[in-house]
Order: C-alpha cells, then structure tokens, then sequence
C-alpha cells in the first residue's frame, strides 16, 4: 500500500466539491486515510492506494477540476501528517528551514511533532529554545512518554539542578531519549559529566538540548550539528534571551515546578 499526501485550493466553494473528489477516489479504489482543514480555504487529505497507477490518474484529472488548485501532491512528510491531524502547519523559518516555532498554545502540536521525531532510529540532535515557565521540559518528557520512550536527564532544573557524570544499568540503551539543559550543563565544569556528554553525542539515539546556544558555547559542537531547532514561546512576539535565564537558572521549591506544570504534580 502506497501512501500519498493532496492538498487543494477551494476556488468556487459549491455545494458538493468534496463529494465529488471523495466519489473520485472512491472510483479510483483510493482510500481516504484521514481529512481535514489545514489553512483557511484549504484541506489536507492522505490517501492511500495499492498502486502507484490509481493515484497517478486522480491527479491527472483532479488538476483539471476549474474549482480546485492543486497545492500539494506528494508522498507525506511529517509537517503534512501533523497539519492533516491537528488543522494547521506548524510555522517553519523562512530562512532556516530546520526551525520549527510554537507558542505555549500549541503545546498538543508541539508534543506530537517531537513524539514523532522521537519514534524515528538513529542520531538525531534536537534543540529547544525557549524562556522559563513555557513549558519546554514538560513537553519533552510528554513527547516521549507519547512515543513510548523512557526519558534521562543529563542535567536539568526540573525538580533540582541535576548533572549527571554517569549513567547505570539499562540507561545505556539507544531507545532512550537523553534530555540536557544548556545552561545547566555550561555552568557545571566537570570534565565527567562533559565526557558523559560526548559519549551520548556519539550514540545513535535522541538528545534534546534545552537551551541549544548556551549549550554550544563551551563544547565542540556547533548550531549545524543540530537535527531541528524548536522554538517555544509564550506569544508570538516574544523574544528569546538568556540574560534572566542564566541569572534565574535553578528551581529550588515546589511552587516554582508547579508554576512550570500547572500545578499537575506532586512531590
């Protein structure tokens, strides 16, 4: 079975326009996998098909439907699968085409699309940026109970300042996800804990680096190295800055982790 991302245009909202395609496809013996809006006056829909033939004629005579216009045909990426899903494209840097922005609204999308880079094998280097109480660890930790993974801090704020020198028994594992802060790590000056670093760097799973330009400032390793870059903020306007962060870096009590939680845990 083949699997095949459309997207259209409405030109002329009639009455009907949607059945007809769905007729279309029905004819052809290609399925309709899921369907929504993905912008306004657009929809998304992936299909699915035994053969490449049957999708071949649906777009050849869909192209020619004067009250459509064919936006996207193509085999599905993971912005199309996640746009289908939850009604809308994640914002991606004009310029920087591995820069992926959310706001704090967002969070359901954002859990999914790192779930799903999370489910994917091998190396993969994730950045997140973000200011405090955005809520950029929860959706980490979320993302990867999503995914079935189980999660290691190598440093973190979460509850306490943690940096982690060694690791033991099963969290060697490559399905692990490896989660650091930045910040954290850049202040800690302990060559064992940048030699844990190096050595999950090395392995072929996911590490996700919470304040990814604090992170590079005093490794080997450079903006480049990163897989995706996430960005998260309260409102769109927000700017990213790390001077409060590096003063306000460490979560010593209780009402601090349930002000970045919203109060859902309990210690």
């Amino acid at each position: 079975m083949r699997e095949w991302y459309f997207e259209y245009e409405i030109q002329v909202n009639r009455p009907g326009l949607l059945g007809d395609i769905a007729s279309l496809l029905g004819m052809l013996r290609v399925n309709i996998v899921t369907i929504n809006g993905v912008d306004q006056g657009r929809r998304g829909m992936l299909l699915r098909a035994e053969h490449d033939v049957q999708l071949e004629r649906f777009e050849q005579i869909v192209s020619t439907i004067e009250t459509i216009a064919v936006t996207k045909f193509r085999e599905p990426k993971l912005r199309d699968i996640l746009a289908v899903r939850h009604g809308r494209y994640i914002q991606r840097d004009a310029d920087d085409r591995k820069t992926f922005r959310f706001v704090r609204d967002e969070l359901g999308l954002l859990v999914d699309f790192m779930a799903e880079i999370f489910k994917q094998e091998g190396h993969k280097l994730v950045g997140l940026r973000g200011m405090p109480r955005v809520g950029k660890t929860e959706s980490i930790v979320a993302a990867s109970v999503s995914a079935n993974k189980k999660w290691i801090f190598l440093s973190s704020t979460m509850i306490k300042q943690t940096v982690r020198n060694q690791l033991m028994g099963d969290e060697f594992n490559e399905n692990n996800i490896f989660i650091l802060d930045g910040i954290v790590t850049r202040r800690a000056h302990d060559e064992r804990h940048m030699q844990l670093v190096r050595e999950m760097m090395r392995m072929p799973t996911i590490k996700v680096v919470e304040h990814p330009d604090m992170f590079i400032q005093q490794s080997e390793y450079s903006i480049e190295d990163f897989d995706y870059i996430i960005e998260l903020r309260h409102h769109p306007d927000e700017e990213i800055t790390y001077e409060v962060m590096e003063k306000n870096n460490f979560v010593n009590d209780k009402s601090q982790v349930d002000d970045m939680f919203g109060g859902g845990f309990n210690f």
